[in-house]
């Protein structure tokens, strides 16, 4: 019999950054009083999904939409933050209580899943930029796939790091009938769903992810199906 599992793909809630309509890519920005609502409400969202395994981006408002989702889950677990590889933070960081371990869900960081590298437009105001350099010019450095900003990636170059992550890191855990949480980005979630869904590089132009929806799969044996 086929295992089937749930993957949730969560994009962080409206960061400080978002509400003052700045590029923020890895600029690590907190989220704002609205995107801390954001997470609550996806929490509430996918409260009933149980969910065996996190994956976040090494970037604090990808962190904060996590943890803050799971306090609305109803099977109550605890997200615990996993530092592998990191000395005695991994060490003395430890369960060694199985009553105690049932209660958590592990969180795994991955850089790899962080948000695209704006490059020389980091910092910059969107608007500004776009009165600057055109609407259409600033719309390809945003939702194109292979044109990068100055000193930048592009959305192709994202795929490339985080995609070889999905498929060696999260993809195993499903196989194994895990449901899995992963809070992240907006460019790095669009090139999981250009995957998934087979979306071409015309296509992914208009995939918008918005802040704090999560965006849910079944999958079984090796097929993916978009949930309403």
């Amino acid at each position: 019999m086929k295992k089937e599992s749930r993957l949730i793909l969560l994009r962080h809630g409206e960061s400080e950054w978002n509400r003052l309509n700045m590029f923020t890519g890895w600029v690590d920005i907190p989220l704002s009083r609205k995107g801390v609502e954001e997470a609550v409400a996806a929490g509430k969202r996918i409260a009933d999904i149980p969910v065996d395994l996190i994956f976040v981006s090494s970037l604090i408002r990808s962190q904060m939409t996590a943890m803050l989702a799971m306090l609305e889950h109803k099977d109550g677990k605890i997200p615990y933050m996993l530092h592998t590889g990191q000395g005695f933070l991994d060490e003395w960081s430890q369960i060694y209580s199985e009553e105690a371990e049932k209660l958590c869900v592990p969180v795994v960081t991955a850089w790899q899943l962080n948000e695209r590298m704006y490059g020389r437009l980091q910092g910059l105001n969107k608007q500004e930029t776009m009165n600057k350099y055109g609407q259409e010019q600033v719309k390809l450095w945003r939702r194109s796939y292979d044109i990068s900003p100055p000193e930048g990636e592009s959305l192709q170059m994202t795929a490339q790091r985080t995609l070889p992550y999905f498929r060696e890191m999260i993809i195993p855990a499903l196989k194994q009938g895990k449901n899995v949480l992963v809070s992240a980005h907006g460019n790095s979630l669009r090139a999981i769903i250009m995957e998934l869904d087979k979306l071409g590089k015309e296509e992914v132009l208009n995939l918008e992810l918005p802040t704090g929806e999560p965006v849910i799969y079944r999958y079984s044996g090796d097929q993916w199906e978009k949930m309403q």
